[in-house]
């Protein structure tokens, strides 16, 4: 029998996921976790260096109706601010102007994070809830990332109600493009060196 009091984990593992849990034989493992204290719910500094390292997020909203949306947004590293310990914030850039997010926080804050790292292949989840805030020029002057060629249009602000990471399984190991680049820079540069080496002693 599910105890009253909750878990953190619970903003995902409704009784309804529990049920599949229990009939796919995975739910006595979660009950353990759950019972070693279930999911983060605040922002740890391994969480707070993961945020910062990342130039893409993606954000799912649903309307009243319950029709999901996931919006892609980036920026340079560290676009995605740590307000607080459960606040998170960033800038939202001057788009396309359809405003599906906006119309449906307007009407269900429930959203969700999600951050992925190919080149390390980690991922975390976050579950919580997001408000946009239009006319605080101070708010969006915090959250803009400094020389960064966008213009902010207003503010999303997450309020976290927990946070989960999961295991590499099956994440395709991906690197940035300008990351290649210094890596195949620098490999030409050694090569230069050798080969300029290698010159000398044959002279």
């Amino acid at each position: 029998m599910e105890q009253a009091a909750g878990y953190a984990s619970d903003v995902a593992f409704t009784p309804t996921v529990k049920a599949v849990q229990a009939r796919k034989g995975s739910r006595r493992s979660y009950e353990r976790m759950e019972q070693g204290g279930s999911w983060e719910t605040t922002v740890t500094p391994e969480l707070a260096e993961f945020i910062g390292a990342q130039t893409s997020v993606y954000l799912a909203s649903a309307n009243a109706a319950g029709q999901p949306y996931i919006q892609h947004r980036g920026g340079p590293p560290g676009f995605l601010k740590v307000i607080d310990e459960r606040t998170l914030g960033f800038a939202d850039f001057v788009g396309n102007r359809q405003f599906i997010t906006t119309g449906n926080l307007s009407e269900n804050p429930k959203a969700h994070l999600f951050l992925m790292d190919y080149a390390h292949r980690r991922r975390i989840k976050i579950w919580g809830n997001a408000r946009v805030v239009e006319g605080d020029g101070q708010l969006l002057a915090s959250l803009m990332p400094p020389g960064y060629k966008a213009r902010g249009e207003q503010a999303i602000v997450f309020a976290i109600s927990a946070w989960d990471s999961n295991c590499p399984q099956h994440i395709p190991q991906r690197f940035e493009a300008a990351d290649v680049t210094a890596a195949l820079a620098e490999r030409d540069s050694r090569i230069a060196e050798l080969e300029a080496q290698l010159q000398r002693l044959q002279a």
